[in-house]
Formats: C-alpha cells, structure tokens, sequence
C-alpha cells in the first residue's frame, strides 16, 4: 500500500476555525476521521466544523475532534435549492479561516463557493472533478493515484502536519456499550456480520454465494452470522433471497440506524464486505474484514494499511494481474468464486480469530 510522503514545514499560527466539507458517503466519511484528529492535535485549540449530511453525521457522533457538524439537508427536484438556502441561514455571519474542500462533486463546490473563508483548499485541477477547481482559492499539489485515504491526508500535509498516527476513534456512548453488550451475550457465540448488497449493483456478489458463506460461517468456524445493511429495498431483497436459500441460520439486522450497525460491526469477531461503508467502518474499528472487490480497485478502496490479505480480488482480470492504482471500474465481482471468498474465510480464521 502507498506509504505517507514528505512532512512539510508546519505554519506558524494555528487558525482559530476549520471547516470541512464532505456531505455524503459513509465510506468516504469514515476517510475523514484521520484529518480531523490530525487537525486537532496539532491545533488543539482550533475549532473543527465539518459540513455533512444527515446519515453520516451519525457515524461521527460525540468525535472528540470535531467541535460542531453543520447539517445539510439534501433536496431533491424543485426544492433542491431549498437546503442551499437553509445552509445558508446557518452559516449567516460566519467565517472559517481554511475550508477543507474534501468532495468533489458539484453541490459540495457550490457550497464551498458559499463559504467565507480566507483560503478554500481543494485537489489539484487532474482531481476536482465537477470544475471544483472554481471554487477553491488554494490546491494542494498534484499526485499519482493512490489510496482514497491518502487523498485525504493530502490535505493535512499540505498544511504542514504529521497524520501520524492515523486514527479513526468512532465513538460509542455509555447506553450503545451496554446494549451491544446485551446483544452480543444473548447470541452465544462469536459473530461474523456480513455486509449483503450496496447501493450500486455492480459491486454486489451472487445470492448463491452469499447463502453457501453463512452455511461455512455457521456449520464450519461455530460462528454466528448476522446480516447487515440499510433500509433500501435492494438490500432487501437480497437479504431475503439469501434466507430464502440457506440451511444457515443468520440474524438478520437490516434496517436504517447506522449507529446500531455501527455497533454490530464492532461487536463482531469478523466482517465479511463488498466496497461499501461497513467495510471502512469495520476497518476503522479494528474488526477483520474480508473484502469483496471486483467494481472498484481495492488497490485505491481497499482496508487501509490491514486486512489487505484477506481481500478476494475479482478485479484483476487473471490471477496475479499486476494493475495500476486508479479509479477505473471493471465487471469482476462475477470473478469471485465461493472457494475464493471461502479461502480468504480460512485464513482470516487463522491468522485474526
């Protein structure tokens, strides 16, 4: 995996207020919890605002580094103007002395445009996608393609500081600690979560693959699967074609309260994911995770700096397949055998349980 590069010199004055902009993606959310604890112990006085949407506000509830979340209410056709203009009633009178503009897409540079702020820092001209370029007044330098989390503490040494450690440090409150402890003794043995679908199909695996895993899980390794995901009715119905064909016996927790999957990935000995949010979160939470990668290239999206080793590459088109890093996306997951997922089970088995 990329390694960190060249510390530059830090600034003298710590600013008195960051602001940084990431509205959605739970995976990419959970990318930004390493910049703001790189901010905050270098500038322990600095207050930290961050920019975000609703659901993946909850993924970041009670962080330490961050003094205040700004909420963006997302709408949609004609009232799609109308969270800009509720936005901006919140951040009337305002001024943040850096904008970190960590999103590039259109809506977060339109509310990047809206912010003031002496310096607004974005990606170089090659990565702002969506002209983001036009509403940052600063970009940090140019780079080869490397990990999404590295894309982000970019940003952090272009402002002089050692992300050193990297740390994620999601929180759980007292109340959450006692009912994942309920949840986890009532089951009786350890927990395996498995993340069943996404929110783009392409990175989906098959509903026979997913039904023979919980059967090794349960019968095999004395686990205890738990189906894990969201509300939307894809996930859904996966998840129900899956009971529909194993002889396994899974728990199923799908729903909408993030803090509760949160809460299970944690509680779990092992998570089993294609690239979506439960996998970085599982990542961040030092939970093993095997990662199913066949879409998106795990050289860029795969777990940071662990669990590489258990991740089952449909992505490269032959095994062994020395890819670049990029962003390039590929037909693979029908790549990945049930003895492929299988063997990465073993091993995780071995190696973390």
């Amino acid at each position: 995996m990329t390694r960190p590069g060249r510390v530059v010199t830090p600034q003298i004055d710590p600013p008195e207020s960051v602001c940084i902009v990431m509205l959605s993606a739970i995976g990419d959310a959970v990318h930004v919890l390493p910049v703001a604890n790189a901010l905050k112990r270098a500038w322990p006085e600095t207050k930290i605002s961050w920019i975000i949407q609703a659901v993946p506000k909850s993924l970041a509830e009670g962080h330490p580094a961050i003094d205040e979340f700004i909420v963006y209410n997302r709408r949609r056709g004609i009232n799609a103007w109308a969270g800009f203009a509720e936005l901006g009633q919140q951040l009337n009178g305002r001024r943040f002395d850096i904008v970190l503009a960590l999103q590039v897409y259109f809506k977060a540079g339109l509310i990047t445009g809206m912010l003031p702020a002496s310096r607004k820092i974005g990606f170089d001209h090659a990565r702002a996608r969506d002209a983001n370029w036009l509403f940052t007044n600063e970009r940090i330098a140019s780079h080869t393609p490397q990990h999404t989390q590295e894309q982000y503490l970019e940003f952090v040494r272009h402002l002089g500081i050692d992300p050193e450690p990297v740390e994620w440090g999601i929180h759980f409150s007292d109340e959450e600690r006692e009912a994942q402890a309920h949840f986890f003794e009532a089951l009786g043995k350890p927990a395996c979560a498995v993340v069943v679908g996404t929110s783009t199909a392409a990175k989906n695996w098959t509903v026979e693959g997913y039904a023979r895993l919980l059967e090794e899980l349960e019968f095999t390794h004395g686990l205890q699967p738990l189906l894990v995901g969201g509300p939307s009715p894809a996930e859904r119905e996966m998840a129900d074609r899956i009971l529909g064909l194993t002889k396994a016996h899974p728990v199923d927790t799908l729903g909408d309260d993030l803090r509760k999957a949160i809460s299970l990935l944690d509680g779990s000995v092992l998570t089993v994911s294609p690239d979506t949010g439960p996998l970085h979160i599982s990542r961040a939470l030092e939970t093993p995770v095997v990662g199913l990668y066949g879409y998106t290239n795990p050289k860029r999206t795969g777990p940071y700096r662990r669990y590489y080793d258990l991740v089952v590459d449909g992505y490269a088109e032959f095994p062994g397949e020395e890819y670049p890093i990029s962003m390039e996306h590929r037909d693979g997951m029908t790549r990945i055998t049930t003895e492929m997922v299988l063997e990465k089970i073993d091993l995780a088995v071995k190696r973390y349980l």
